[in-house]
């Protein structure tokens, strides 16, 4: 069985690094609009009986780019692809994982019916907002993790030691923050946010030694950039002499780079499951570190039928 790459429009650039680090080319489709806004995929080559991977990011805008992937899978399965993964750097909706008022929806779970629906039989997925989203699914998913690379990037450039503190955003990302902690030899530290709402955060109190070491935020993602200039501003408040951040997803919607701009953080390292906009680009703190040699191996270990969690070892 053979294996193909394609992608949508959302992240066609990191689609382009995973072909190069599998030595292969991106294979031919086009994803177009009709007149009225109606998305039109037309597949330009045979996939009858292979294995295909479909890479596209559900990043904003997110509803257009979950019904491109949707589309893209319904024409593979329909061309009689014998496999179908979908390989998601950015699952848009996680952050809707459970009922939090009466009446919610818990619209992950909405999300991962129509992918599945749709015909991905397997999902390969990148720091997922809730490890319990692959639960969501009733086909295998491989969940990989940008923690590595980040951390071997911060490794090679800054170093390592007891001058570092690895500081979690809030008590859910704990385990994120120690994984890097752990690969930087460096200590850890968290901050108790409560919020107040939706996008709304507050923090409230430090726990653990920051004073004179150069802190970094560890998170999954930067959506408004609220949470991390407040944990910016509190870390300098108790001591910290230098201030970086390490994130997975760079969302940076709304008043998220103007916040990163004003704020005295130096610098912010994300990796390039969401593209950056223009106006992120030129903002001058950000650093951009690829998954692509991630993603590409996963892909070779899924259609090799070897083990991904090894990956991570």
């Amino acid at each position: 069985m053979g294996m193909k790459l394609f992608s949508g429009n959302a992240n066609s650039g990191l689609a382009k690094r995973v072909a190069e680090s599998l030595g292969a080319e991106l294979s031919h489709c086009a994803v177009s609009r009709f007149a009225d806004g109606e998305i039109q995929v037309e597949i330009h080559e045979s996939v009858r009986g292979e294995h295909v991977f479909v890479l596209q990011s559900t990043c904003p805008p997110v509803n257009e780019n979950y019904m491109e992937l949707f589309i893209m899978l319904d024409a593979l399965k329909r061309a009689s692809a014998k496999q179908i993964t979908a390989v998601i750097p950015y699952f848009g909706y996680a952050r809707q994982d459970r009922k939090v008022a009466p009446r919610a929806p818990i619209s992950a779970k909405c999300m991962a019916d129509l992918i599945t629906t749709a015909g991905a039989e397997r999902i390969v997925g990148v720091d997922l907002h809730a490890a319990q989203i692959q639960g969501f699914f009733n086909v295998p998913v491989d969940h990989l993790f940008a923690i590595p690379t980040l951390a071997r990037a911060w490794r090679e450039t800054q170093g390592t030691g007891a001058e570092f503190v690895a500081v979690s955003p809030d008590a859910g990302g704990v385990e994120r923050c120690r994984a890097f902690a752990k690969r930087i030899e460096a200590s850890i530290a968290i901050i108790d946010k409560r919020r107040s709402g939706p996008n709304e955060a507050k923090a409230l109190h430090l726990i653990g030694d920051v004073a004179g070491k150069t802190a970094i935020i560890v998170d999954d993602m930067i959506d408004t950039a609220g949470t991390l200039t407040q944990a910016v501003d509190s870390l300098y408040k108790n001591g910290a002499k230098r201030v970086f951040a390490v994130a997975t997803h760079p969302v940076l919607s709304g008043p998220a780079i103007s916040r990163l701009k004003e704020s005295p953080i130096e610098k912010v390292w994300v990796t390039d499951t969401i593209p950056l906009s223009e106006v992120a680009k030129n903002c001058g703190k950000i650093e951009v570190i690829s998954v692509a040699p991630v993603l590409a191996e996963a892909i070779k270990r899924i259609h090799g039928n070897d083990s991904v969690s090894s990956l991570f070892d």
